[in-house]
């Protein structure tokens, strides 16, 4: 995933736009959506751009800090622990935090109000009462999870009127969030928290339904990776390798060569598995080796396979392993220039 955060408050620094008329801004919103950088709820939606700028423009910032610092969850809008912090110290006052593992305590003084110190204390056993450690974040980064905490509910009690309604973190709301309190996109979407342990797709690279394909049994299981794939948002040239794969398990059993048009029988009522022409099984072959090129490439450059896999997507505008093989390699090329530039 890649996810854009605020580094610190000193971006609040930067002048807002000037004031534009609504055309004007439809405008700006239309060209500025169009670039790859964005982060992903953004890209190809001028909309959501808009209302990044309105509300930007209401909070006296530039839009990129609403549009990087922003996060709007279920129509409520939410801030990185890293934003509060910013709006609080814009508007003058004092704060301090510390914090481990166990406990964080959040401080703030008014500068209104010198003599009184606002806190609040966040301490592990309260996250266990309120049901939050079995998510993922929690596990790995408790610490930050804990600051976070600390932070947004002092500043509530605060300075509420810093915040312009941005009361809430984004793992508040109900998101999955990485470490440093972002919320997680799939799809442009954010992903939501059940309660249960966040899935492992979240903390680790991206499933790949072809190598599972290649390792299953039949030509069922095949059909089974091919429907989740499908709901997972796979792309059809990718759709098209596993249904591939799917009619050599076929053959595999029968024992006999399977037409293209059948590689698996369907109703006409199906889902829309299907079969694949044969040079498809040579395509898949073709992108699991361009694959494994990029990521060699990657570990080259000093990337592990998280960091291979937001690198691709920021560069190409979907995960790897959906990526086609002209997309894999020109990937592995740019990372090895890149490596070369640097030397």
């Amino acid at each position: 995933m890649t996810v854009v955060t605020l580094a610190d408050h000193q971006h609040l620094a930067a002048p807002a736009m000037p004031r534009m008329s609504v055309e004007s801004k439809l405008d700006y919103c239309k060209a500025f959506a169009a670039s790859g950088l964005l982060p992903r709820q953004f890209r190809g939606q001028p909309a959501n751009l808009l209302y990044a700028v309105e509300y930007a423009e209401s909070l006296g910032l530039h839009p990129m800090v609403a549009i990087t610092g922003v996060h709007v969850i279920e129509g409520k809008p939410s801030a990185s622990s890293a934003l509060i912090s910013a709006l609080v110290r814009r508007a003058g006052h004092r704060l301090r935090i510390k914090g481990d593992a166990t406990s964080a305590v959040a401080q703030i003084i008014r500068a209104d109000d010198p003599d009184w110190t606002f806190e609040v204390r966040f301490t592990i056993e309260d996250a266990r009462r309120a049901g939050l450690l079995g998510k993922d974040v929690w596990k790995k980064y408790p610490a930050a999870m804990l600051k976070a905490r600390a932070l947004s509910a002092v500043a509530r009690d605060a300075c509420e009127e810093a915040l312009f309604g941005i009361h809430y973190t984004p793992e508040e709301l109900g998101a999955v969030v990485d470490q440093e309190g972002n919320p997680v996109y799939l799809a442009g979407e954010v992903q939501r928290d059940t309660g249960e342990q966040a899935p492992q797709a979240q903390a680790g690279p991206p499933r790949d339904y072809l190598a599972e394909a290649e390792a299953a049994a039949d030509a069922d299981a095949v059909r089974s990776l091919w429907a989740e794939a499908k709901a997972a948002g796979a792309p059809e040239h990718y759709l098209d390798q596993l249904a591939a794969i799917g009619r050599d398990r076929a053959a595999a059993k029968s024992g006999a060569p399977v037409p293209s048009e059948d590689v698996i029988t369907v109703d006409a009522a199906d889902d829309g598995y299907r079969a694949a022409p044969d040079s498809d099984a040579q395509i898949a072959a073709d992108t699991a080796t361009a694959r494994a090129e990029m990521y060699q490439a990657a570990q080259a450059a000093g990337l592990d396979v998280e960091e291979a896999n937001e690198a691709f997507e920021a560069a190409h505008g979907c995960p790897a392993v959906f990526a086609t093989a002209e997309q894999l390699r020109a990937q592995a090329a740019d990372l090895r220039e890149a490596v070369g530039g640097a030397q």
